[in-house]
């Protein structure tokens, strides 16, 4: 039973801090006047009304009495006192009580004002309005020989400071909430800027500007987010640096065991070493355009109809179709998307003779771009290992021309980086399917 609760409670109330923060500092203040209203209501304005509204009704029944009998000079006096000191109209009329009644039922004056009169003259023998008039209340009485009409000011029945009341307890529970509100968006700012920060960070963009705020333990954690991220970018720029000089190293050597091998006669062995050269070239190639994909570039808003289009113009290729459903644009790096795709789609050509690039918008904020192609496919016990680093398929395909199995290895990469999804399936066109998923 508290479990579902819990899950219930869990579903209703709102995900965010900040929303979450205002509910624990506005709901005890609207409880508060909540229980404060009721008990002044209960305890203090409907007893006050039910004493008045008593004591009139007995000053009606006086009268009533007075009128009752017959005595000329007592019914003058009496109306004219209760004229010019209680704002009293009193009028003798022919015709009988009301059958139409006025009472609205929720409205606890003239609830007062019935039970008041029923207990003092009866079911049958009194009407009122509390409606006819703005600020004055008719009440008619059937007595034994006269049917009196009373008009007198609602104030006689009804205290006037009940909205003054709600109005004093209302406008501070409002300031105050507008107070809290104020505090609570400074204080949750600071961790939805560190919550974009490491975002943005995780996606491979460079922080820079970000500046740590708000209190003490936020500032912590956001000092210690910069430390780090500052840590990992040092790491990243010290491994392509190694791995530029790796190349100019290896460059060298290289070149002169080419030079070596063309001086021998053994023209077999010579063959043989040259292809062993070329393959290793091939593979640090390979291998500094993996670490390519760590190099610092700037995220910025960009458009992927017009990256496919741009790859489109560049190929020239009848067989590769470009279908766009959504214009979408999000926040990435463009030559690393541009490499991403254009490693795809030159070697599904490569490897089949159709490619068709599908560009399309989900329903979570996502745009999805499948790539399938005719060639011979990947199997699909080999779907996960395609993506380890220089794992190469004998007798099927590779994303990378040269063969050392870095192609996918780099498309995954950038997927990663831009916080999106890869995934091989079949494709339509008998081939393979690669779908890529990036947020927008």
């Amino acid at each position: 039973m508290f479990f579902g609760l819990n899950k219930l409670f869990k579903k209703i109330l709102p995900k965010g801090l900040f929303y979450r923060s205002l509910i624990i500092v506005a709901a005890p203040i609207l409880l508060l006047q909540v229980i404060v209203t009721v008990v002044f209501f209960d305890s203090i304005w409907i007893k006050a009304n039910k004493g008045m509204t008593r004591s009139l009704v007995g000053e009606i029944k006086t009268l009533s009495d007075v009128y009752d009998n017959d005595n000329i000079n007592q019914i003058n006096y009496f109306t004219e006192v209760y004229k010019k000191n209680f704002d009293f109209v009193i009028n003798l009329i022919e015709e009988d009580l009301p059958k139409e009644s006025f009472e609205r039922k929720f409205s606890p004056m003239d609830r007062s004002l019935r039970r008041e009169l029923k207990s003092t003259f009866g079911n049958d023998n009194y009407w009122f309005s509390t409606v006819n008039y703005l600020d004055v209340v008719e009440v008619r009485i059937r007595t034994n020989d006269n049917n009196l009409q009373f008009f007198f000011p609602k104030e006689r029945i009804a205290t006037s400071s009940v909205r003054l009341f709600v109005l004093w307890i209302t406008l501070p529970s409002l300031i105050l909430i507008f107070i809290a509100i104020l505090f609570l968006k400074n204080q949750t700012r600071p961790i939805t800027n560190l919550a974009k920060a490491a975002q943005r960070f995780g996606k491979g963009d460079y922080i820079n500007e970000f500046r740590p705020s708000g209190a003490r333990e936020i500032r912590n954690a956001a000092y210690e987010f910069d430390r780090m991220a500052k840590r990992i970018n040092r790491h990243l720029n010290q491994r392509s640096e190694m791995l530029s000089g790796i190349s100019h190293d290896l460059r060298t050597p290289l070149t002169r065991l080419k030079l070596q091998l063309e001086l021998l006669k053994d023209k077999e062995t010579s063959t043989k070493m040259s292809k062993d050269i070329n393959e290793m070239e091939n593979m640090l190639n390979d291998y500094l355009q993996f670490a390519k994909t760590q190099v610092k570039e700037t995220t910025e808003s960009v458009n992927l109809s017009k990256i496919l289009s741009s790859i489109k113009e560049k190929i020239k290729n009848k067989n590769f179709e470009l279908l766009i459903e959504n214009e979408i644009t999000l926040n990435g790096r463009k030559n690393a998307l541009e490499r991403c795709f254009s490693n795809i789609i030159h070697n599904g050509l490569t490897y089949g003779n159709k490619v068709q690039v599908t560009v399309q918008k989900s329903s979570n904020r996502a745009a999805i771009i499948k790539i399938d192609d005719n060639g011979p496919g990947i199997p699909q016990e080999h779907y996960r290992n395609v993506f380890k680093p220089f794992f190469r398929l004998d007798r099927s395909r590779s994303l990378n021309k040269s063969g050392v199995g870095l192609g996918l290895a780099i498309v995954e990469d950038i997927v990663h980086s831009h916080g999106g999804n890869i995934q091989l399936s079949k494709s339509i066109l008998n081939g393979l399917q690669v779908k890529i998923s990036l947020p927008f």
